[in-house]
């Protein structure tokens, strides 16, 4: 494999880009060390991803896991962010996992659990889908732990925000049914509450 292009991103940083693989991010001491240089073979490449990105990505992930719970997906995508390329970033997440550091079903329990008494069933399983879980993860955890009362919750939004439904003109009315259909709730369900 050929390096394609040796690019300076920061002080520090540097991505590589080789002719028939995924780029990936060194640090500019590294890039001497391992005798990196533009339109020559990389001949090494398996030792800059066992003695380097692997370690790194292995560290990065479990700085990420510190701070909070995450996906699979959402580890995914920010070791790619990262530079890190596909085979460091596999060894990362199966690393984690053999420790069970990151688990999406109770990732999934979790986040409903959370967010079951300020937001509805549609809106949750929306959530969860941009956060990469699977639909049956996402369907499991709703199924066992959404335990809230629809209507109670949009009757919670209509007092929060002092709706009065006698002096409501049809304006405030599309505006509150508005702001509900964002939080997720069915037209049906917000209809019923409004009248």
């Amino acid at each position: 494999m050929i390096v394609t292009n040796i690019e300076y991103h920061t002080k520090t940083k540097v991505k590589v880009s080789l002719d028939n693989r995924e780029d990936f991010q060194l640090y500019r001491g590294e890039i001497k060390k391992y005798g990196i240089e533009e339109g020559v073979e990389l001949t090494n490449y398996d030792e800059i991803l066992r003695e380097t990105l692997i370690p790194r990505a292995k560290k990065r992930t479990m700085h990420l896991l510190a701070k909070m719970d995450r996906t699979k997906a959402d580890i995914t995508k920010k070791l790619r962010d990262n530079g890190y390329p596909a085979e460091a970033i596999a060894e990362a997440i199966a690393f984690v996992e053999s420790y069970d550091y990151i688990n999406d079903l109770r990732y999934a329990y979790m986040y409903v659990r959370n967010y079951r008494t300020t937001r509805s069933r549609n809106r949750i399983m929306q959530d969860m889908y941009r956060k990469g879980l699977n639909r049956d993860i996402i369907n499991d955890a709703i199924d066992k732990e959404y335990t809230t009362n629809e209507e109670d919750l949009i009757n919670m939004y209509i007092r929060k925000r002092n709706f009065n439904h006698e002096s409501a003109t049809i304006k405030d009315k599309e505006k509150m049914c508005r702001f509900l259909l964002g939080k997720g709730f069915e037209i049906d369900m917000i209809h019923k509450a409004l009248m």
